[in-house]
């Protein structure tokens, strides 16, 4: 039998597993005891093929983008940074690195994936779809994904803690992150000249993993201009209007900005 802190809910036609104290699977929980476990495990007789463990930060927008885009059925668990719920027993069971976002695929053995590049990749090789045929252009796909997780997205990440999330201002932290933001884009910029998406005219998830990075300076007064990057704000704006796009940004619910500088906050403790 599965506790856990969380009932069933409908929202917007989508499964939420929303937070409740008290009794649940005829365990009563003590509220002081804060006790998270996570249902791991499809409800019986369920089409649901995939849980998402997530939050409204961009590696999770990530995966809600690409499930929209993919037509695959899931439910959202949210995960709580300002009560810590990733360092939950029954969470560290899912991704012992504590973060989110994680995938559950009930219809491959419960076989959980973690790291926002990996849960593409395997999303992409489980539907065939916004992943190239060909093995060059694959490998193209790939390299833009990697450059995603290990550079625009981090060092993007580092600027908006330095310069806006973070009381303390620390000059050199942020002259140092947004010198390579600058950088990062400008290359970004540069290969989206003259291509609809990143590795030409097909849409993969090299384009799903880079825009909610990109989508963080239409969001915070951060020191660097989208503007500045016309081609990487043409490729923006396009992918804005995509309706997987418009509906991924806003799984889980997005607060307003003073709340998700809270929660990135609360992620940074």
């Amino acid at each position: 039998m599965i506790h856990a802190e969380f009932i069933l809910n409908q929202i917007n036609g989508l499964s939420y597993l929303s937070r409740y104290e008290g009794f649940y699977s005829q365990q009563r929980f003590n509220s002081t005891k804060k006790l998270i476990e996570i249902p791991l495990l499809k409800l019986t007789g369920s089409n649901l093929m995939i849980t998402l463990y997530t939050d409204c930060t961009p590696n999770g927008f990530k995966i809600s983008i690409a499930l929209e885009e993919l037509g695959l059925d899931y439910q959202v668990v949210d995960i709580d940074f300002s009560k810590r719920e990733q360092f939950s027993s029954q969470f560290l069971k899912l991704n012992p690195n504590a973060k989110i976002p994680v995938i559950v695929d009930h219809d491959n053995d419960n076989y959980c994936v973690f790291e926002s590049g990996a849960i593409l990749q395997y999303l992409a090789e489980k539907t065939g779809k916004l992943i190239p045929r060909s093995d060059k252009k694959r490998l193209d796909m790939m390299q833009w994904l990697f450059w995603q997780t290990s550079g625009l997205g981090p060092y993007v990440g580092q600027l908006l803690t330095f310069a806006v999330a973070l009381e303390e201002q620390i000059p050199t932290a942020i002259e140092r992150y947004l010198r390579e933001s600058r950088r990062l884009l400008s290359v970004l910029n540069g290969q989206l000249e003259n291509k609809d998406y990143i590795i030409g005219d097909e849409h993969t998830i090299a384009d799903i993993a880079a825009f909610p990075w990109v989508r963080i300076l239409d969001l915070y007064p951060l020191p660097v201009e989208l503007s500045d990057y016309p081609h990487v704000e043409t490729w923006y704006k396009k992918l804005s209007e995509k309706p997987a796009y418009s509906k991924g940004v806003t799984i889980p619910p997005t607060a307003e900005r003073q709340e998700r500088l809270k929660i990135f906050r609360s992620a940074l403790i």
